[in-house]
């Protein structure tokens, strides 16, 4: 962006040339004590003076607009403002009334460099000083309502200048905040569908190599069947890994209990799903959030349980927070790598719960869910519950 506003820093010289220009362009009022200096009858020396003092203004009138927004602490841009108002006195007082312009610049640099809430009794401030000025000096009250309204207005108009800035400046932050939660918030979802996604194609697909190396030489036909099974996964697994970065994937219980059962089989586990479980009144998210359970889990029991044997049941229970449906996977096996948990391989860092376990929650607890996990009677259990919209007439409760 090349141009810049009253109360913002410039960040380049271009933008340093256009504030400058934009300052500038008001000093075209300083005409009135300019003609009174070429054409007041002043002496000599009074005119040397008259000239230092105006170019002493205008340096500091420049100085503390141009600086506006820069940070500096409101004592000191107060202070160079009292300076203004000082040498609009004196200016005043000794050359005569043309110079009573002078104090609309004052308060202009008032609303344009000092907070509202300094401003708002500052400008005032000057306004009485302009008319204290305005009755002293002769033929100074003929000036006084032409001076009067540009000060108060030109003041206060610099005010909500600032202020509208100063919004601007903080919704520009925000909405830059709000990007990058965002641009976190999708990276995570991402890292968790592919982990998810991923991981158990790949341990199917590992499964189902190793069981067409062992068919080969005896059973070249089930070895062949297994390679084609092999390549079915990877192209679901790549139709996927598609679907989750364009943020579409959204699975299904009914096919991830399918996929669970292929998955269980392959790998020698004996399965005990549920044939046709009731998902009525089930909304998606909670639908969705308990699939990823269900797949998370079964691929931790394929890959780490050394179970023979995995369990899964979906009940209705009703509970204080309302309708749940739960989802129970238990196996007989003896944990993870070392004992360790299954919330990936090997668990987590430091025997905590791995990325597995860790996306499920964050799932889970955004579809108002809740997940637990941990050492069972003869195996390793989970349980995922999510909430159920609507309670049909012939659904009773769990046991």
């Amino acid at each position: 962006m090349n141009s810049v506003g009253m109360g913002q820093r410039p960040q380049n010289r271009r933008q340093q040339v256009v504030k400058f220009l934009w300052v500038g362009i008001w000093l075209a009022y300083l005409s009135a004590p300019v003609r009174d200096l070429l054409h007041g009858g002043h002496s000599d020396g009074v005119v040397v003076l008259g000239w230092i003092g105006l170019a002493a203004f205008v340096f500091w009138y420049f100085t503390l607009v141009v600086r506006a927004g820069r940070g500096e602490r409101n004592g000191v841009v107060l202070g160079s403002v009292a300076v203004l108002a000082a040498q609009s006195t004196v200016l005043s007082l000794t050359l005569g009334r043309e110079w009573l312009v002078l104090y609309v610049y004052v308060a202009i640099a008032s609303g344009a460099a000092l907070p509202f809430r300094i401003a708002r009794w500052m400008i005032p401030a000057v306004s009485a000083l302009l008319t204290g000025a305005a009755l002293v000096v002769p033929g100074g009250t003929a000036f006084l309502t032409g001076l009067l309204f540009p000060a108060l207005l030109g003041g206060f108009s610099m005010t909500g200048v600032r202020e509208l800035i100063r919004t601007t400046t903080e919704l520009r932050e925000a909405r830059a905040t709000v990007a990058r939660l965002a641009a976190n918030e999708e990276r995570l979802r991402l890292a968790r569908d592919l982990h998810d996604l991923l991981g158990h194609s790949l341990s199917l697909i590992t499964l189902k190599s190793e069981l067409a190396g062992r068919m080969l030489p005896g059973h070249p036909e089930k070895a062949a069947q297994q390679v084609a099974d092999i390549e079915q996964v990877s192209r679901q697994a790549l139709v996927d890994v598609r679907a989750a970065v364009a943020g579409y994937r959204k699975p299904r219980l009914l096919e991830e209990l399918a996929g669970a059962r292929v998955a269980l089989t392959a790998a020698g586990i004996t399965a005990e799903l549920p044939a046709e479980p009731d998902l009525d009144g089930v909304p998606e998210d909670s639908e969705t959030a308990l699939a990823w359970a269900l797949r998370e889990a079964v691929t931790n029991v394929v890959r780490h349980s050394g179970a023979r044997r995995c369990t899964v049941e979906l009940l209705r229970r009703r509970t204080l927070d309302g309708l749940l449906l739960e989802l129970a996977v238990e196996d007989d096996g003896s944990g993870g790598p070392r004992g360790g948990p299954r919330g990936g391989p090997g668990g987590g860092p430091g025997g905590g719960p791995g990325n597995g376990l860790t996306g499920l929650t964050e799932r889970l607890t955004q579809a108002g869910g809740t997940l637990e996990a941990g050492r069972a009677r003869n195996g390793f259990l989970l349980i995922a519950r999510a909430p159920v919209a609507a309670v049909p007439a012939d659904v009773g409760s769990g046991a």
